[in-house]
């Protein structure tokens, strides 16, 4: 068999796979009947994306209040109730959490994702990982922990845990492989250095991060990769709730996310018009799950902004990869005396100044304008250099506090780092 015969033959059996699951999903699921009432005319990956009368995007908002509509979990359900085994809660990222409930054979093709991601960082049989964070109502790493014993690896839970506990643990036991978020990743790095643990000496391979931006920022990887020992250590991965795990680390070593293709459709649009945009240009993420059928969501509008490179793998397999990972949100985007802020840019700039220890971005309304700030733990001269830094970058003045080290908070999963007082904090 050829390559170009061997790619035709992939492209035949996931759209059929898909068809299956359409199907079930036309036969059984009346929210999806009501918004898609056209299912079993899909017939081709391109007549799904252009025909947004056949096939509109889904947004949370829809979900939501299918919810209040329908409680207790919405009419978003392919199979009757006993059926689902698995209850889920997003982490209210935007929005209010909502439960999401999954079948036995949903929840193994999610473990199925990981198997391809685990492959991918080179865990292996026998790997000992160590997972630090709390097992909380929100998928998070719940499905991480359940391939990695699937696949026979000792699996070290570090719920209920200090940061320093968590780290000895680390160290004693030799781990390869560290699971948590990139914010956590650089705070066990500062706390070793303030408890005087030598982390320089280590059995990690990698340290697989998800949940928040930043995972395939350079600067934050140089920061994790020197405090750990100088190893190239921090490997990005992308998941959703609403979706489960669709991404790995572009092979290479320098960042960046790939779509599982097998598992997921993805698009990138334009968030204003819902255009599609062109290989490069920023746009929001669209994502279509291929095998989870109990609670689907079709052209999900993630609100992740993201620059895509279309391309072929090795083996001249279709790539659809997100240059420097998940850029930010379209919810979380300021307009700032008509210039744009992303968190993932201010944190850039913070990150260059490794005398911050924590940081805050405070949004307030001025005259139905937004105003910014920022609460810095670092002395007065960081405070002032970081001002400039963001002056040069933004051509903005943006006013930084001086604090006190230890008076923000601290995080253990998604860093909560941008607030507006007295209203519902943001990401």
């Amino acid at each position: 068999m050829d390559q170009a015969e061997a790619v035709l033959r992939w492209e035949t059996k996931r759209w059929a796979d898909f068809q299956s699951c359409l199907e079930q999903i036309n036969q059984n699921n009346s929210f999806q009947r009501a918004r898609f009432r056209e299912l079993s005319d899909w017939k081709l990956w391109s007549g799904f994306e252009e025909s947004s009368k056949i096939c509109p995007l889904t947004t949370k908002q829809e979900i939501e209040n299918d919810r209040v509509s329908n409680p207790q979990h919405g009419s978003n359900l392919t199979y009757p109730i006993e059926k689902y085994l698995r209850f889920s809660r997003t982490s209210g990222t935007s929005g209010d959490p909502i439960t999401w409930m999954d079948t036995d054979e949903d929840w193994k093709w999610m473990l199925g994702n990981w198997d391809r991601i685990f492959e991918e960082a080179g865990v292996g049989r026998g790997a000992r990982c160590f997972f630090a964070f709390s097992f909380g109502p929100f998928l998070g790493f719940w499905t991480a922990y359940e391939a990695a014993i699937q696949k026979e690896c000792i699996c070290i839970p570090g719920g209920g845990q200090s940061t320093e506990s968590r780290l000895a643990t680390i160290v004693k036991e030799d781990v390869e492989f560290l699971f948590c978020t990139p914010t956590y990743a650089m705070r066990l790095i500062d706390t070793a250095n303030e408890c005087g643990i030598p982390l320089h000496e280590n059995s990690l391979k990698k340290i697989i991060v998800a949940g928040e931006c930043g995972g395939s920022q350079q600067i934050n990887r140089n920061k994790v990769d020197t405090g750990w020992g100088g190893k190239s250590l921090l490997y990005d991965h992308y998941g959703m709730t609403e979706v489960g795990p669709v991404a790995h680390e572009i092979p290479g070593g320098e960042g960046g996310l790939r779509i599982l293709l097998d598992s997921y459709h993805a698009e990138v649009i334009d968030a204003e018009s819902t255009r599609p945009v062109n290989d490069g240009e920023l746009g929001e993420l669209i994502l279509t799950p291929l095998g989870r059928t109990g609670s689907p969501v079709l052209r999900y509008r993630t609100g992740d902004l993201v620059r895509v490179n279309r391309g072929v793998d090795a083996l001249g397999f279709p790539t659809f990869d997100l240059v420097g990972g998940i850029l930010g949100r379209t919810d979380d985007m300021l307009v700032i005396r008509g210039v744009n802020l992303y968190p993932s840019g201010v944190d850039a700039i913070v990150r260059k100044f490794s005398e911050i220890y924590e940081y805050q971005v405070v949004i307030e309304e001025s005259r139905e304008m937004n105003e910014v700030f920022i609460r810095a733990e670092c002395d007065l001269e960081i405070a002032r250099a970081l001002e400039d830094s963001l002056r040069d970058a933004y051509s903005l003045r943006i006013p930084v506090e001086s604090l006190s080290k230890g008076a923000l908070p601290r995080f253990e999963m998604k860093a909560k780092r941008w607030i507006r007082p007295d209203k519902k904090s943001k990401h």
